[in-house]
């Protein structure tokens, strides 16, 4: 029998999740297919909106400053609505697992770099260390870890201009792990609370190390580890023994936060009833004129039809691979879109690392109902749309603005796309 649905979403991120929830909604069938695992175990697990407008910021509203993006921006296309159905689907999916859905205003969480970043979603976890909570702080790294450095993100921290003082100190991990363990192993030992290597459990054993460098501090945060099915449970216990209040800080690749959200995303898939067909490779497609009848799906070698109404392209920018480029060409791998770019590979960034490089807009340029578009600006197909990191237009790194616009052209494109099937 072949394989058959009303909606077929392409990539495993935020935009294909979120696009696939969006279809599920309009009670078609719809399916997930997914190559690799998402990059969101690469990320922070924060959510972002809009940040900065041409290195401008933060903006304290979000919604406020879409406004002065370019007009080929992708919030142009879905507007405040989908970016608030976005924001909606996800809230639904994580529940109280994160926090910041009680207002408009960006929170400004400080990260492992020190930097303090706006934000409009945030594990619960990471709350009460808010950079706007007038609370002196202590913030606790561990030695033998490299990518966490406590005296340096307090220094950035304060330098950042916060309203509370703030320090950083280095412990010993209560217990030895090899040089080169995971955030998860840290994460596991304290879930388990289990022996440190002075006979007690380690949970006691880190309270007790923190609690000799304590002074007046209100608040202690840590590298995003303190557990992972029991994390709650490890920092009720860890803020009880040390009496204040105890956060989580995000850190860098991998992220534990990252691969809780991913885990979350995909729990609410199944819930929902999404199908998911993960670990193998989208390769091409066919089409009738100008509808796509299938995807091929690589499956040990075998090209395998998937069949749906309507799809969903969501694979991800050039990070994600789903815009792929080489020495002479910017490409869009699965359907083969339209990906403008100049000639000159020269012109595609700029000579200041930081500035507003071309290759950072790269993607396919969709219209007014998310469907990629040739170079004539007619749709590539009429039964495909685009969502996330694939779409051009957004510096998304530079305007802290990935999530927002993985979750608003996926909760539209996804949206349409079950309505139409």
């Amino acid at each position: 029998m072949p394989i058959r649905e009303d909606v077929l979403v392409v990539g495993g991120g935020l935009a294909a999740a979120t696009a696939a929830l969006a279809a599920r909604e309009t009670g078609k069938s719809v399916r997930l297919v997914a190559h690799k695992k998402s990059t969101l175990r690469q990320a922070s697990g924060l959510i972002d909106v809009l940040g900065y407008v041409d290195g401008d910021g933060p903006r304290a509203n979000p919604y406020g400053a879409v406004a002065d993006l370019p007009e080929d921006h992708p919030y142009g296309l879905v507007g405040e609505a989908g970016i608030r159905e976005g924001l909606r689907i996800f809230d639904d999916a994580v529940g109280d697992a994160y926090a910041g859905g009680h207002t408009d205003a960006n929170a400004l969480v400080p990260t492992y770099g020190g930097t303090v970043k706006p934000t409009a979603r945030y594990p619960e976890s990471v709350a009460p260390g808010l950079a706007s909570i007038d609370e002196d702080t202590l913030f606790v790294g561990f030695e033998g870890t490299t990518d966490f450095s406590a005296p340096v993100v307090a220094e950035h921290v304060v330098a950042a201009g916060v309203p509370f003082a703030a320090r950083g100190v280095t412990v010993p991990f209560p217990k030895t792990f090899r040089d080169d363990a995971r955030a998860t192993r840290f994460a596991k030992a304290l879930d388990e609370d289990e022996a440190a290597d002075d006979g007690g459990g380690v949970r006691r054993a880190l309270a007790d190390a923190v609690a000799e460098h304590l002074t007046d501090e209100e608040r202690v945060g840590f590298p995003a580890m303190l557990g992972d099915d029991r994390d709650a449970e490890v920092r009720e216990e860890l803020a009880d023994r040390l009496g204040v209040s105890v956060f989580e800080v995000p850190t860098g690749p991998p992220s534990l936060l990252g691969l809780k959200l991913e885990d979350r995303l995909f729990a609410a898939l199944d819930e929902a009833g999404v199908r998911l067909s993960t670990g193998n490779p989208a390769v091409g497609y066919e089409a009738d004129g100008d509808r796509i009848e299938a995807v091929y799906v690589d499956r040990k070698g075998k090209n395998v039809p998937y069949h749906a109404e309507q799809f969903v392209l969501a694979t991800g920018g050039l990070v994600g691979k789903g815009i792929g480029s080489d020495r002479e060409r910017v490409t869009e791998p699965v359907f083969d879109c339209h990906v403008p770019h100049s000639e000159d590979r020269y012109e595609w960034s700029e000579s200041e690392a930081f500035g507003g490089h071309a290759f950072a807009r790269f993607g396919v340029v969709p219209d007014e109902e998310l469907r990629p578009t040739a170079a004539s600006g007619e749709p590539e197909f009429s039964n495909l749309r685009a969502a996330g990191g694939v779409v051009g237009g957004a510096d998304v790194a530079r305007e802290k603005s990935a999530s927002g616009v993985s979750l608003a052209t996926g909760a539209v494109a996804g949206g349409r796309a079950g309505e139409e099937a």
